[in-house]
């Protein structure tokens, strides 16, 4: 079995974070481990409160893993501060980590900012030059490159930007404009798209950390990053169509949809 590290906050409500990772790695068949940077309070209305690790624990998380454990491939979430992100990158260069997926966590869909204004440029300095894939949604792009993503061109034109900054290949993600779902795939030289149909429903939460956390399961088990991508886009696809109505905000996707159905739990 593949193994998967995920290093990123805990969400309290269960749909995102280490928790949304570890979920999404056991249904696509990988063994997952995860280091905390953070404990968040939140629920399907929004983040109320978030209290950082100290830097040590974070460190000692990865290196006690990686001294004992092969690992396959990493997923970096949500990761606030420039005291964090300096030690996560120490920790990953050290260990020589491979398969490396770093998803800017910057802002909950509630609102509340869980990347530190001082800590945006730190995250692109330090990580993303460590990174096989980068996975900005749009708004996390617009953060980055400085630029306002209105259609494709743009979602295009912010892939070439993240790439120039050290991330070997980039993946745009779409899913905030109108009309189909689209995601852009850049690897320094061509583009791809990962297409697929809107699903009308608020019960997103956690689809970011999904499927990130899915392209590195996938990269783990030695997918090449455009099927990864591919494999990942499907899964997430399938997770949202058979999203939970949960709580009385932005319920959470269904990790476990293929299980269910298999169990007879879930019908189409």
């Amino acid at each position: 079995m593949k193994t998967v590290l995920t290093i990123a906050g805990s969400d309290s409500c269960g749909g995102a974070g280490i928790q949304a990772d570890l979920k999404t790695f056991s249904a696509l068949g990988a063994y997952g481990m995860s280091v905390i940077t953070a404990v968040t309070a939140q629920n399907t209305m929004g983040v109320f409160n978030v209290r950082e690790l100290d830097v040590d624990i974070i460190k000692d998380q990865i290196n006690c893993l990686f001294e004992d454990i092969k690992i396959d491939a990493v997923k970096v979430g949500m990761v606030s501060s420039i005291e964090i992100i300096d030690v996560i990158g120490e920790c990953l260069k050290k260990n020589r980590a491979a398969n490396i997926v770093v998803d800017p966590v910057m802002v909950s869909k509630s609102g509340y900012y869980l990347l530190r204004e001082e800590a945006k440029d730190e995250l692109v300095k330090v990580l993303f030059p460590l990174a096989e894939v980068v996975t900005p949604n749009l708004f996390e792009a617009e953060l980055i490159t400085g630029d306002k993503i209105e259609n494709l061109a743009q979602m295009e034109e912010a892939a070439v930007k993240i790439n120039g900054l050290g991330s070997m290949k980039v993946i745009v993600k779409g899913g905030h404009l109108t009309g189909d779902a689209i995601d852009v795939v850049y690897n320094g030289k061509n583009f791809n798209y990962l297409k697929g149909a809107r699903i009308e429903t608020k019960n997103t939460h956690g689809t970011g950390c999904t499927f990130s956390s899915a392209i590195a399961a996938l990269l783990a088990g030695g997918y090449p990053i455009s099927e990864a991508a591919r494999l990942a886009k499907e899964y997430i696809n399938g997770a949202i169509e058979h999203s939970f109505e949960l709580g009385r905000g932005v319920g959470p996707t269904n990790h476990f949809y293929n299980l269910y159905h298999k169990a007879g739990w879930l019908n189409d």
